[in-house]
């Protein structure tokens, strides 16, 4: 390794905040708890890699509280695009194994089971494999976690023919064998805060001198691990030789007015007055009040200023906090950027007035705490803190539209500790698009078409066309877009099958558009339900790693209308005056020229009339010049959506159809047979689901199946042993009769909820005969209309042929055919889990 300095290089910097965790004590199988800390790592991290000048705009990603799939695929993602310097931070929970030689790093679905069980983690062993085969010259890991110290002796053991492993850097923010304290909801943990710091102090920051900087810091200000044992950071194989270190940060030298010439005299007084500062402070107060005024007669003012700590001209400055939806955070932060270091923020003195952190939360989770929650937020307890949810009280939110503001006060209870204070309108609009990639845009209108209609165009395309869409419960566009699949009388259930989701949903659009290309094949055919003004401004991942997309604007969908809205503390300000002037300031300067222009270049529109782009020049490639609005969001239909949404990812109901008729005999046994098939999928079934097995055998006119398992819920090992007790009959089957039944069924339990539901027929095909003429056509017909999705699953080859039953059955309900030509057994257990809680 030589010293490298990656400036002018293709870097990437991977920043992993797991702070939400699925399960938490007391759950038994759950992580120690949530970890509010880490969110402002994540941010504060991400933001000093900006300033450091190493990393160019697009070269930093932060990946908030992922799952293991989405923490892999995107190490993998900037293991295949970096040629210089690969950065990789973890913050959240870690655990080693038993033996203490592995350490695994816990993603937001992360249990312990009994034994070395940790579903939802994944080894540092499978993580330092995928960086010593990246294309990276230099590799930096940065760990703050539990046990992050063992990182060092993985390292050391981990079997390396090609010696690759050299170019991998570590720094640990504790030693082995020692956990951390999790810190608090209102700063970063304490190894990422003396980091940030060090990359903040001006001029290079190698990493040998930053990972000096930052011991010597954390040993002066005596930082605690658990068991009060002292917090030592480590490094791998220190000290390093000057000629093989790496470059981290090369932000400019802060520069500052020179200090006026200084005498002999005051430098003699400035030593004395240092030597003899603590022995006054024995005094007392009033005992220093009689020295300071001696001082102040004989030396001036400067005796006082040393004495009493006064470190030059400029007082701290006030900080605000500005909570935004987190498809704005981005946006706001530039903005925020660009006010701190205005005219409009500085003083005549050269001072600065306010700083301004801004930072996020999931919307419905911000509209229920300053709804419902305020008096928890300014006295957190354990079981209900917004401080540790969603951030500290805010001086100022921006929400994605101004109907929040109306769910609010529709949602307040008891005594209110926050009152709102909204603008009356709007200062920046983005529409809510259909981003379609190319290839696909010729299938849609862009203009004139409801977001259900541009769906339906895209599923009659060519291929396969997939939609994604956000978390509606964490953004304000998601649940927008929701309002608009949701409506024409549309089932919650239907419309959100038609949408393509494998595990949980991102958080936000911006988050969704940087996964996407994580799988070049999924980004090209997947359109986005997106804000505009992202297909702009772009997002954390490099523009040149995803496929190009025109917006499709639905004329019944609801556009963003960021709004500035003043949050007042009952008791909660002590510089109340000076908060609400610094506060007004910042508006001033949001909403008028110099901030419009600023999110401008972040592709916003106005807020009134044609709708322009803020930005003078014309639209770029895939958008128009000009909008047609919807109409703003209504209060109680984004809550009705929020409802229906929620129902339709609820408890789900499954009914599975076992061909049990005598051809079945040789596909019964095992777990690629009919019932352990069936026992395989039910990892996607949890306790609250209802579900049931019907053995399908006889023919019309008398009972066309009996009963394996009756429907309702089930504890997991009950249902298996009904499956393993079930046995095939010297009987034949009619699967278009079974299916009647199936669908009625279903449907009558359907009435008055939108439950998810499926039916799953298993078969071998051998009776498929039967499903022929007027009863395949009753059996599709009542699929199209029965609001009940069929999946239709042969353990022969051909049955998911263009024509063949199965495929006509399963396309009449939105549903899936299967076949033996499919990797069947996985792929029928993620179409269960879509309908299902699952036991994660």
């Amino acid at each position: 390794m030589t010293r490298f300095d990656p400036r002018g290089e293709v870097n990437r910097a991977l920043l992993v905040g797991v702070s939400e965790y699925d399960h938490t004590a007391p759950d038994p199988q759950g992580v120690t708890g949530q970890l509010p800390a880490v969110r402002h790592n994540r941010r504060t991290l991400e933001d000093a890699l900006h300033r450091g000048n190493v990393f160019g705009a697009h070269e930093v990603r932060a990946l908030a509280s992922p799952t293991p799939d989405e923490f892999t695929g995107a190490l993998r993602r900037a293991c295949q695009d970096a040629r210089g310097l690969l950065l990789l931070y973890f913050a959240g929970h870690a655990v080693t194994s038993t033996s203490g030689n592995e350490l695994h790093l816990q993603m937001r679905t992360a249990r312990v089971l009994t034994g070395d069980g940790l579903p939802g983690s994944v080894s540092f062993t499978e993580v330092l494999g995928e960086l010593v085969e990246s294309r990276a010259r230099q590799v930096v890991v940065i760990l703050d976690c539990c046990y992050a110290g063992n990182a060092a002796g993985i390292w050391h053991r981990f079997d390396d023919p090609k010696r690759k492993k050299h170019k991998v850097l570590l720094l640990m923010s504790v030693q082995p064998n020692r956990c951390i304290l999790g810190g608090d909801a209102d700063a970063p943990t304490p190894f990422t805060r003396e980091l940030v710091h060090v990359l903040d102090e001006g001029g290079p920051a190698w990493l040998s001198k930053l990972y000096a900087r930052v011991k010597q810091r954390m040993e002066e200000a005596k930082y605690k691990a658990e068991d009060d044992d002292p917090q030592r950071p480590q490094a791998l194989a220190p000290p390093w030789d000057p000629d093989t270190d790496v470059l981290l940060a090369a932000g400019p030298v802060i520069t500052r007015k020179p200090d006026p010439p200084v005498n002999p005299w005051l430098l003699w007084l400035r030593r004395t007055l240092a030597r003899v500062r603590k022995a006054l402070e024995r005094l007392g107060r009033t005992g220093l009040a009689i020295v300071l005024a001696l001082l102040a007669t004989g030396a001036g003012g400067y005796g006082v200023l040393v004495l009493t700590g006064d470190s030059g001209p400029c007082a701290p400055a006030l900080e605000l906090r500005l909570l935004a939806d987190p498809d704005l955070e981005q946006a706001m932060k530039a903005a925020a950027d660009a006010y701190v270091a205005s005219d409009a923020n500085t003083t005549d003195d050269g001072c600065r007035r306010s700083g301004v952190t801004v930072y996020s939360a999931g919307a419905a989770g911000v509209v229920t705490a300053l709804g419902k929650r305020t008096d928890a937020w300014q006295q957190p307890r354990d079981d209900d803190n917004p401080q540790r949810d969603i951030g500290p009280q805010p001086d100022v939110w921006i929400p994605g539209t101004r109907a929040d503001v109306r769910r609010v006060t529709a949602a307040y209870q008891d005594r209110v500790f926050a009152r709102l204070e909204p603008d009356t309108r709007p200062f920046v609009y983005s529409p809510v698009v259909l981003a379609v990639p190319e290839g696909l845009d010729d299938a849609v209108e862009p203009t004139g078409q409801s977001l259900s209609q541009l769906v339906a165009d895209l599923e009659k395309a060519p291929g396969e066309a997939e939609v994604h869409r956000p978390d509606p419960e964490f953004a304000d566009a998601a649940l927008l877009a929701t309002t608009g699949l949701y409506r024409g009388g549309a089932e919650a259930r239907n419309a959100e099958r038609r949408l393509t989701q494998s595990g949980r949903p991102e958080p936000s659009a911006a988050g969704l558009l940087c996964t996407l290309p994580d799988v070049d094949a999924v980004d090209d055919r997947s359109a986005a339900l997106v804000p505009e003004f992202l297909l702009r401004s772009g997002v954390g991942c490099h523009p040149a790693t995803r496929a190009p997309r025109s917006a499709a604007y639905p004329d019944d969908v609801p556009g963003l209308e960021p709004t500035f809205v003043r949050v007042r503390w009952e008791d909660g300000e002590r510089d109340a005056d000076a908060r609400d002037a610094e506060v007004a300031r910042f508006r001033s300067w949001l909403t008028g020229d110099e901030g419009l222009r600023v999110l401008g270049e972040q592709g916003f529109r106005s807020p009134h009339g044609e709708r322009r782009l803020l930005e003078a020049k014309s639209a770029p490639e895939g958008l128009i010049d000009e909008v047609r609005p919807a109409d703003s969001a209504d209060s109680s239909e984004l809550d009705k959506a929020l409802e229906r949404y929620g129902n339709a990812h609820g408890p789900g109901r499954v009914l599975f159809l076992l061909d049990s008729s005598g051809s079945m005999a040789g596909l019964w046994d095992g777990p690629s047979g009919g019932p352990g098939i069936i026992e395989q999928t039910l990892t996607g079934l949890g306790g609250e689901d209802e579900y049931g097995v019907w053995a399908v055998h006889g023919l019309k006119g008398g009972r066309t199946h009996s009963d394996v398992l009756d429907f309702g819920t089930h504890d997991r090992r009950d249902a298996e042993r009904a499956l393993d007790a079930a046995r095939v009959r010297n009987a034949e089957a009619d699967p278009s009769a079974a299916l009647l039944d199936a669908l009625a069924f279903m449907r009558e339990r359907a009435a008055g909820d939108e439950r998810p539901q499926l039916i799953v027929y298993l078969t071998d095909g051998e009776d498929d005969n039967r499903l022929t003429g007027d009863g395949l056509e009753k059996v599709v017909g009542r699929a199209r209309t029965a609001g009940v999705p069929v999946a239709m699953v042969t353990l022969n080859s051909g049955a998911c042929d263009r024509d063949r039953p199965g495929t006509r059955i399963a396309e009449a309900g939105r549903g899936r055919c299967l076949d033996a030509g499919d990797d069947l057994v996985p792929a029928l257990r993620d179409e269960v889990a879509r309908t299902g809680t699952g036991e994660e």
